[in-house]
């Protein structure tokens, strides 16, 4: 049973229906004669839930197994009443799921008689039919239905999103303009999040932390937020659907691509079976076709005369993830990379094609293998050859507890470095807790063209996937997540470390890199600034900036600050949007038998699962 909340906007405008052929009745002996909207009712379960009805309508999607439509895999098809009643609160609209008995090969038009027991599946209702007869032919035409929603719910899981309820199994049309929000499940459910209003960002990528306004906005959110479904019930079915259904030849499917004008049935269910997010889908019943509104970029200039870069390695271990836990400083922790060779050949191909486009004198990478530097130096090996430059990476050995670590690689034709690294730990300060954040290396480097010094310290926070609740520091709804308190300590650390000069180079020049694990306006990144560091991508490229995408909502988890004396040398700065925007599946993995051949090595989209950023400076002596 899902919980009603709260009234948004909502708009409808019903198109009236046609019908031909007979006019059936219920036998006399046969089940009752029920009409559509009295299975449906206005509560979000039927009233009759295990009774045997009979019921007429016209099939508005035919969604049969074992049709010549591969695309349309539901085990039903859907029906809808001929003569609705007055009652908005009501749907016209009913799933009929055929199950294991074998019934008439439907199409849309047919009118048919369902007998049937009226069931409850995952909050969907639907008609177990035992019997379906074909008994004319009829039209009905889509209900227009425009978001945001005036209603909002929770589902089972807690969750919330857009209340259709009283569309559910209807024939509807979206006459909006949708933007592609999240394609992180299009290969196990075929599902993309649709979201009304543009690309949304998260709420503390763009507003201070508060408990009431996120409230808002997470409601704001689902109320403009819809799922587009494959209509196929198997998970990661082949092939992957609407990767390539765009406006011209060449096309890949991103977020913030667009989609007008969707009809479909309306459904309410989970992914797959009882996996998956519960909530309403469209099953489409006529062609998507989406219009290319952010095309592959290539690598942004930044100017200046060295060019620095910050990478994500989307863990980038050499160690291969059998199941066992041998990796980690102690080899008692689970590898979190490739899971064969085939696997770390394609990412590291990858990872390889994208480092060598960004071009960069000095990489700071997170997520990269935490053993002592072996998969780092596999890592430069492969970019070496590649590239023919002479890169090297800072040794800093085994650092912290978790399995994967940070690194520096540098360009020995361009900078060398400058004494040894420093370490920032929890033996480097308390307030910094390395069994949570992963320790920041900073290293000094001279510019050989001028023999300009500079610091570059690259970070990596704990992320709000897990609980820090055992520390006294849970997710308070603020819009901050998990482990706030945690980071921002780091941070306050962090701040201070950096102005004692921690590599003694005597020079003011530092750039703070890394996946902080914190939006733009949040606790962590706020003790930076107040310590006079500057965001660069804030500066640069304000509230448009992101290089994550999670739940549908962009924004900027990773940064990079710049010391006061250091921004008057930043000739500019970007975020390279290779990953975030892209499905997982075309990423390295081989998982749940992935056609191999949606991977392509000799480019950079997917490499990882967050934007590189890209920092150009012209630094004086």
């Amino acid at each position: 049973m899902r919980l009603l909340i709260l009234m948004i906007a909502f708009t409808i405008a019903s198109c009236g229906t046609q019908s031909s052929g007979d006019d059936p009745t219920s036998p006399a002996d046969g089940p009752t004669a029920v009409s559509i909207h009295d299975i449906q009712g206005a509560g979000q379960a039927s009233s009759l839930d295990g009774s045997v009805v009979s019921v007429t309508g016209i099939v508005t999607g035919d969604f049969q197994n074992g049709d010549a439509d591969v695309w349309r895999d539901l085990g039903g098809f859907f029906v809808q009443e001929t003569t609705p009643d007055s009652d908005p609160a009501t749907s016209e609209g009913l799933f009929v799921f055929a199950g294991q008995r074998t019934l008439p090969d439907v199409k849309v038009g047919d009118r048919v008689r369902v007998v049937g027991t009226v069931t409850e599946f995952h909050g969907e209702t639907q008609i177990a039919a035992s019997r379906v007869t074909v008994t004319g032919s009829g039209t009905v035409q889509p209900v227009d239905i425009e978001l945001p929603a005036e209603l909002f719910t929770r589902n089972s899981d807690g969750q919330l999103i857009a209340d259709l309820e009283r569309f559910e199994g209807m024939l509807i049309r979206l006459p909006q303009v949708m933007t592609v929000g999240n394609l992180y499940r299009l290969e196990r459910f075929g599902e993309i999040t649709l979201t009304q209003g543009g690309r949304q960002f998260s709420f503390t990528h763009r507003n201070p932390p508060d408990v009431g306004g996120y409230s808002e906005h997470q409601s704001a959110i689902a109320a403009r937020t819809l799922l587009l479904d494959d209509g196929r019930r198997r998970a990661n079915a082949a092939p992957v659907a609407y990767l390539s259904a765009g406006d011209m030849p060449g096309y890949s499917l991103r977020v913030g691509d667009e989609v007008a004008g969707l009809v479909g049935n309306l459904r309410y269910s989970r992914g797959s079976g009882p996996a998956g997010t519960e909530a309403f889908r469209l099953m489409p019943v006529v062609d998507v076709i989406f219009e290319s509104r952010n095309p592959r970029p290539a690598v942004p200039a930044v100017g200046g005369n060295l060019k620095i870069a910050y990478f994500n390695a989307l863990n980038f271990f050499s160690s291969l993830d059998d199941g066992s836990d041998t990796c980690g400083p102690g080899e008692g922790a689970g590898c979190r990379g490739a899971d064969t060779a085939a696997e770390f050949d394609r990412q590291s191909a990858k990872l390889v094609t994208a480092l060598r486009l960004l071009d960069a004198d000095i990489f700071g990478l997170v997520e990269v293998e935490n053993d002592g530097g072996e998969s780092l130096r596999l890592l430069v090996e492969e970019l070496n050859r590649a590239d023919g430059r002479a890169y090297e990476h800072v040794q800093t050995g085994v650092i912290g507890t978790d399995s994967v670590t940070t690194g520096l690689v540098y360009d020995t034709a361009s900078v060398a470095v400058v004494g040894e690294p420093a370490i920032l730990d929890s033996s480097a300060d308390p307030r910094f807790n390395t069994r949570r954040n992963r320790p920041a290396i900073a290293q000094t480097f001279r510019q050989l063209d001028n023999d300009a010094l500079f610091t570059v310290v690259i970070n990596h926070l704990k992320s709000k996937g897990s609980s820090c609740a055992d520390l006294g520091d849970p997710d308070i709804g603020d819009g901050q997540g998990n482990c706030n308190q945690t980071r921002t300590r780091a941070a306050e650390a962090l701040a201070d470390w950096v102005a004692r000069d921690p590599t003694g180079s005597a020079d003011d020049d530092v750039l703070l890199l890394g996946d902080f694990n914190a939006y733009v306006f949040e606790d962590p990144l706020a003790v930076l600034k107040d310590a006079g560091f500057l965001n660069l991508l804030e500066d640069r490229i304000g509230e448009q900036a992101y290089s994550y995408t999670y739940d549908a909502q962009s924004g900027a988890l990773d940064h990079a600050f710049a010391s006061p004396s250091l921004v008057a040398q930043v000739s500019d700065v970007a975020a390279w949007h290779i990953n975030a925007d892209e499905p997982a599946v075309r990423d390295y993995n081989l998982d749940a038998n992935r056609d191999a051949g949606l991977f392509d090595p000799a480019t950079p989209y997917r490499s990882s699962d967050h934007d590189p950023l890209i920092i150009g400076l012209e630094l004086s002596e």
